[in-house]
């Protein structure tokens, strides 16, 4: 037992993952005991208006801000910053109001704000976060070791207090929580004790599935359907065509590439669902004002969809597979094997077991209906798109909290006992733990990455010399690398758009681009196709691994076969992202 236990030890030191993460706490540890911070400023105009008390303010995130008196001998020149990070020194104070006079001699008032970073060692707890991840494709303790490294890097041992409780309990995590777990968990969970998406499934089959081609244009419009995305939409779509589609000889390359291309990109482009609320506590930028409060971050979400080039490219290329027009070689010969032979998988191929995806058995005194399905989808639009018309926000946690509830009395008022329906939401719940505990360390790492000053450091190294029209490639290939590596597009967003943002925007202003915010739109829509695509064809991915799970395709022939169509895809995207840029920026 002894001998058992010290060859368990060695082998625990000696395992690649531990030591990437050991090196990087030690460095993380180093620098932020021994490095001192560079501070670096930013420099934003402030609309200033005079009150009736003759006081000056300005409308800060919905608040009247009241000018402080202009600084007659700036501290956060840079002058001043130079001597300072000479001296290894930190400002006196972190934000001052300057003026300057324009040609015509009126007085301009600026915001001087003050940020740090520790050079290349801000984006440590990115990067240790996106190795670990690689190595042991383990999402949570790979965010966790970066969040750790994160602290460390800004001289804080507390990790607790300092990083997880701040985040964790703030207003965006709760509201992530709510409607990730809680509200969508529990709608996933009833749909499933109540046989209602199974049944509207069967239905859309019935009336419009004549054959091969039918049953692909069923699979794709249901992945329309159900536009909340990744995992959910390719548990849904999957489970519920792939009887249809192994009827009529539809092969699981095809099928599990129809279910995969429609989720994420679906999402992004119908994106009434979790998605904004998601991504807008990342995408703040001091002194934008079109970014300045949670509704205006929804709605520049919102604003950006037209420009989400690769994902519009997806869908249709997805829909020219369904009706067999795309011109791929490996998804051809699939097909004609499947029909030819009747073999929906290749040769030698490894199908993924989907038995721990099947529904929820339905009790015996229920008998599923469509409306389960429907009354419950079409009140999440309803409330979702009709708030967004007349307030130009779409309220998604009431869609899905009042869908919710609707849900459980509809299934109670059919006769489904009280106990049935719980069982069925806990069982939902349990199905997206994960998932929200990725979600929550995702928000930490991202506020830990902008904590450590990641994103200064990349204006400050990019910011005035990278040319405006390569950005938008340089954040997509950023992206792209990341997701890919970890498999994740949330997480990749966190990590990026906190940085991404700020550059874009500085980046803008130092190329005096005519439509600054049409410019940050652009690499807004970058940095969420690229995390998109990264995790589409990444063999880690969940929405990867469920989709080849769920068709009970081989994993890797789903990936090798996914990624010729997706990089055509993203080329086309990337090519339209560009002429944009050059044209209209």
């Amino acid at each position: 037992m002894e001998h058992s236990f010290a060859q368990n030890l060695k082998r625990f030191f000696t395992n690649s993952g531990f030591i990437a993460f050991f090196i990087a706490v030690l460095l993380s540890l180093y620098v932020g005991q021994t490095i001192s911070p560079t501070w670096t400023t930013t420099k934003v105009e402030i609309d200033a208006k005079e009150d009736g008390d003759g006081n000056f303010y300005y409308i800060y995130r919905e608040k009247k801000q009241l000018l402080l008196p202009p600084s007659d001998e700036p501290i956060l020149s840079k002058e001043n910053l130079a001597r300072l990070n000479a001296e290894g020194k930190e400002p006196s104070k972190k934000e001052e109001v300057v003026t300057e006079k324009d040609a015509s001699g009126k007085l301009l008032y600026y915001k001087v704000t003050a940020k740090r970073h520790w050079q290349i060692w801000s984006l440590l707890p990115a990067f240790i976060a996106i190795i670990l991840c690689w190595w042991t494709r383990e999402p949570i303790t790979a965010l966790g070791s970066g969040i750790i490294c994160g602290v460390l890097l800004v001289g804080d041992i507390n990790i607790f207090t300092s990083a997880l409780l701040p985040n964790i309990g703030s207003k965006d995590a709760a509201a992530i929580l709510i409607l990730y777990l809680w509200f969508l968990g529990g709608l996933l969970g009833i749909w499933a004790k109540t046989g209602a998406s199974l049944a509207f499934a069967e239905y859309v089959t019935h009336k419009f599935v004549r054959g091969p081609k039918s049953a692909k244009l069923v699979a794709w419009f249901l992945g329309v359907i159900f536009f909340q995305g990744g995992t959910i939409s390719a548990v849904l779509v999957g489970t519920t065509v792939k009887p249809i589609a192994d009827k009529e000889r539809v092969s699981h390359e095809e099928l599990s590439l129809i279910v995969d291309s429609t989720s994420s990109p679906i999402a992004a482009l119908l994106a009434f669902n979790a998605w904004p609320g998601y991504v807008q506590a990342f995408i703040y930028v001091s002194g934008v004002s079109w970014l300045a409060t949670e509704q205006d971050r929804i709605a520049f979400f919102f604003r950006s969809i037209p420009y989400s080039f690769y994902a519009i490219f997806a869908v249709i290329s997805t829909f020219l597979i369904s009706i067999d027009k795309f011109p791929s070689k490996k998804l051809r010969l699939a097909r004609e094997r499947a029909k030819e032979t009747g073999e929906l998988d290749a040769p030698g191929a490894e199908p993924l077991s989907s038995k721990e995806l099947e529904l929820t058995e339905v009790p015996e005194n229920y008998t599923p209906h469509l409306v389960d399905f429907m009354l419950p989808l079409f009140t999440i639009l309803g409330i979702a798109v009709g708030s967004y018309i007349y307030t130009g926000t779409p309220e998604i946690l009431s869609a899905f909290g009042i869908s919710l509830v609707l849900a459980m009395f509809l299934a109670c008022f059919r006769g489904m006992k009280l106990r049935d329906v719980v069982e069925g939401m806990a069982s939902g719940w349990k199905g997206v733990v994960l998932g929200s505990i990725i979600l929550l360390l995702a928000i930490c790492i991202g506020n830990v990455s902008k904590n450590a000053g990641g994103g200064a450091y990349l204006v400050d190294l990019l910011g005035s010399g990278v040319p405006y029209y390569l950005l938008p490639g340089i954040l997509l290939v950023i992206c792209i690398v990341i997701s890919f590596s970890t498999g994740t597009s949330w997480g990749t967003m966190a990590v990026t758009f906190p940085l991404g943002m700020p550059l874009s925007y500085a980046v803008a202003l130092s190329n005096g681009l005519a439509n600054p915010e049409f410019y940050m739109m652009i690499c807004f829509a970058t940095v969420l196709n690229g995390s998109i695509f990264g995790d589409q064809c990444s063999p880690i991915s969940d929405t990867t691994i469920l989709s080849s799970m769920c068709t009970g395709c081989d994993l890797m022939d789903h990936v090798k076969s996914q990624i010729p169509v997706a990089v055509t895809s993203v080329l086309l995207a990337l090519i339209c992202w560009t002429v944009c840029v050059v044209l209209y920026a």
